[in-house]
């Protein structure tokens, strides 16, 4: 009995490895499982792995191809289409429970965070904005304190992860995130639920708009690449 617990604890380990060398890029969207480096890079045999894998699998973070092994997920823009206005509705209920139970001693341990967040924003710095926009998102999260809606944000949030801080790149949304933030922060201390719900359903849409923008930008690059150059010429570019 004892080694079957230490077995099960350890593929959880195995697990949340997996799922922080996703949201790192250490493995990136589309990479292919080798389960023969891995095993030998984390120390463990196969069966702790495969046992990881499937939770992964389960989670949507990876797919299995019959014959070929597993596979980092990849989210299309449909896939973004139909899950961010889950994640606006659902953290925007996070945000609405926070502010009627947000205490002052609350309020005092964000404000430190938001301080960051601008500094973050000012400076540009994508990664360190990221790292703090989300112990902000968790923090709000953690005052709603209702884990039925907690399991729910989280199971969500780990297939977001597939597309980290891409938003970030466009070029100004940054700084139009941390003023997000900062309104939705001046409504939790207005002690305003319904406030701080719809601002934060309109900053997670906002994140949407600009993963669609950055696709458009990115289309109309390749589609001017593709362009011989008689016809770029012609445009007066």
């Amino acid at each position: 009995m004892g080694n079957r617990i230490v077995q099960q604890v350890l593929y959880l380990e195995v697990a949340d490895r997996l799922r922080a060398m996703i949201e790192s890029r250490e493995l990136q969207a589309g990479a292919w499982i080798d389960e023969v480096r891995m095993t030998q890079e984390l120390g463990i045999s196969r069966t702790p792995l495969r046992e990881a894998l499937k939770v992964l699998v389960a989670e949507g973070l990876l797919r299995l191809e019959p014959r070929r092994g597993c596979f980092v997920n990849q989210l299309a823009s449909r896939d973004l289409d139909d899950i961010f206005p889950l994640m606006a509705m659902l953290e925007g209920r996070c945000a609405h429970e926070a502010a009627r139970k947000v205490t002052d001693d609350d309020l005092q341990r964000l404000e430190p965070l938001h301080r960051q967040l601008q500094l973050r924003a000012k400076a540009g710095d994508i990664d360190q904005y990221y790292a703090t926009n989300a112990l902000i998102h968790e923090a709000i999260q953690a005052l709603a304190d209702n884990r039925w809606l907690s399991d729910l944000v989280d199971n969500l949030r780990k297939l977001l992860s597939l597309s980290r801080h891409k938003s970030l790149a466009y070029p100004g949304r940054i700084q139009e995130s941390c003023a997000e933030h900062l309104a939705i922060f001046a409504a939790l201390k207005a002690r305003d639920p319904d406030g701080a719900e719809a601002l934060t359903r309109k900053h997670l849409m906002r994140q949407l708009d600009a993963l669609h923008a950055l696709s458009d930008q990115d289309s109309g690059a390749l589609t001017a690449d593709a362009q011989p150059s008689s016809a770029l010429n012609d445009s007066g570019v």
